[in-house]
């Protein structure tokens, strides 16, 4: 008896399908593990199915960038945002949803394997704009804007910090003070927190030009983190409405639909018109005092993340009404640097990243700053591993504490985006009632417009 054949979009060819997903993973599988040991049997199907996908050969080679391939092919793009995303819906019969998986799995492949595949050796700046454009598409595939994750990657782990991690050790295999020096590689450079932190460990030894686009990339970066802040600062509502505090009577603040209810009365029906003889507005006030911010960052090495993101966050609370903002850097010895607030690009090329930690000194410079302590907000950032002192800065949180000053810490973040807290400092700051924080920055705004507003 012969054998019945397979209707389309049959069992057969959904086997094939599988099939065809299974070689272009294993071929991306065998090329993550060991770039140098290429298989040609799975090369060779894997063209193949490329190939029969109508899909360009560039996407099976990683020397070729994401950009390159969706310049060449504009509509991979649609393809390409959104494509990691979860529900991503395949319609129509068994066989072309099959077929759209085969394609989604050869989409795929391309970004990981250019975004994961770092290989070894020197890095240059080509190639570091290259992977930062590559790990973009591959955000946008996961429904984010580029960049977006390795920014948050300082709130903690996940797959920003393995990209942020990745980004950290491209930069340091760059061989980055000769391409500060050429104001054409050093113009090729996206900033990043990764190369951030390498300029500010190494702003000592660099001169002339190569000090000149060092300082301009710090100033791009913290132009852009600083846009970002902003915006949550102003999005993050907190406050009272004062009701003492008559309406603006502006269009802004109309309340239109208590305007309506309360002049219904004046219905024409007549004339099929509202007359309105009173306008009512919204209050928006909100009550306000003069308050007082302390910042206090942890400048040492493993601090970096925090510092940036926390010293652009203070100046940006500077820049509020009634808010008085002091901020104090310190490793073993503390600085003030309450006159540069309202410029963290000053601010961080002040700052010499590195060495212990001795938080009673800094606690020492920040405490006469405290003239009304139910209206002060002291935030401490640091991964509280002291220079054989715990005791001695924990007592003096505790006496600010109970004092009645609002005391906020923040935990370090590295650029790996791990967590960091000194365990003996964590449950105790917890029993104090002032746990520390930890996750999304928007936290950290959150509390301090809770406070200030």
């Amino acid at each position: 008896m012969s054998a019945t054949p397979e209707a389309p979009g049959g069992g057969a060819q959904v086997n094939a399908d599988a099939n065809r997903r299974q070689v272009l993973y294993w071929r991306l599988l065998a090329r993550l593990f060991d770039p140098a040991d290429e298989q040609p049997s799975l090369e060779a199907a894997s063209v193949a199915v490329v190939d029969d996908l109508g899909l360009p050969a560039a996407l099976l080679d990683p020397s070729v960038s994401v950009d390159t391939v969706v310049q060449r092919f504009p509509g991979l793009a649609t393809e390409l945002d959104g494509l990691l995303t979860p529900d991503q819906p395949v319609d129509g019969e068994p066989a072309a949803a099959g077929e759209a998986e085969v394609r989604r799995a050869a989409l795929v492949s391309k970004l990981l394997l250019n975004v994961f595949a770092t290989g070894g050796g020197s890095v240059s700046a080509s190639q570091l704009a290259r992977w930062q454009s590559d790990a973009g598409w591959f955000e946008r595939a996961l429904g984010c804007e580029p960049g977006e994750l390795r920014r948050q990657a300082g709130a903690g782990g996940g797959l920003g910090g393995v990209l942020a991690g990745l980004e950290g050790d491209l930069v340091r295999r760059m061989h980055l003070r000769e391409v500060l020096a050429d104001p054409r590689l050093a113009a090729k450079l996206t900033p990043s927190m990764s190369l951030i932190e390498q300029l500010l460990r190494d702003k000592s030894n660099l001169s002339g030009v190569a000090l000149a686009n060092a300082k301009a990339l710090i100033r791009r970066y913290v132009d852009e983190v600083a846009e970002v802040l902003r915006t949550q600062v102003e999005q993050t509502s907190v406050g009272t409405i004062d009701r003492s505090v008559p309406p603006k009577r502006v269009f802004r603040n109309l309340d239109l639909d208590r305007t309506i209810w309360k002049n219904l009365t004046n219905w024409s029906p007549e004339d099929q018109r509202l007359y309105v003889d009173k306008l009512y507005y919204r209050q928006t006030a909100r009550r306000t005092t003069p308050a007082r911010l302390i910042v206090v960052v942890d400048q040492s090495g493993s601090m970096v993340d925090s510092m940036v993101n926390c010293t652009i966050l203070a100046s940006i609370f500077a820049g509020l009404p009634k808010v008085d903002v002091h901020l104090i850097a310190y490793d073993t010895r503390a600085l003030d640097l309450t006159p540069w607030v309202h410029d963290p690009f000053e601010v961080l090329l002040r700052t010499k990243l590195g060495g212990g930690n001795d938080g009673p000194v800094a606690m020492a410079m920040a405490r006469p700053k405290i003239v009304e302590p139910r209206n002060t907000v002291m935030v401490w950032i640091s991964d509280f591993y002291e220079f054989n002192r715990s005791q001695p800065l924990f007592d003096g949180i505790e006496a600010v504490h109970r004092s009645g000053v609002k005391f906020i810490p923040v935990g370090s973040v590295n650029s790996s985006g791990s967590q960091i807290v000194n365990p003996w400092f964590r449950q105790r700051l917890k029993d104090l009632g002032t746990p520390v924080i930890s996750g999304h920055i928007r936290k950290l705004v959150f509390e301090l417009k809770n406070f200030l507003t």
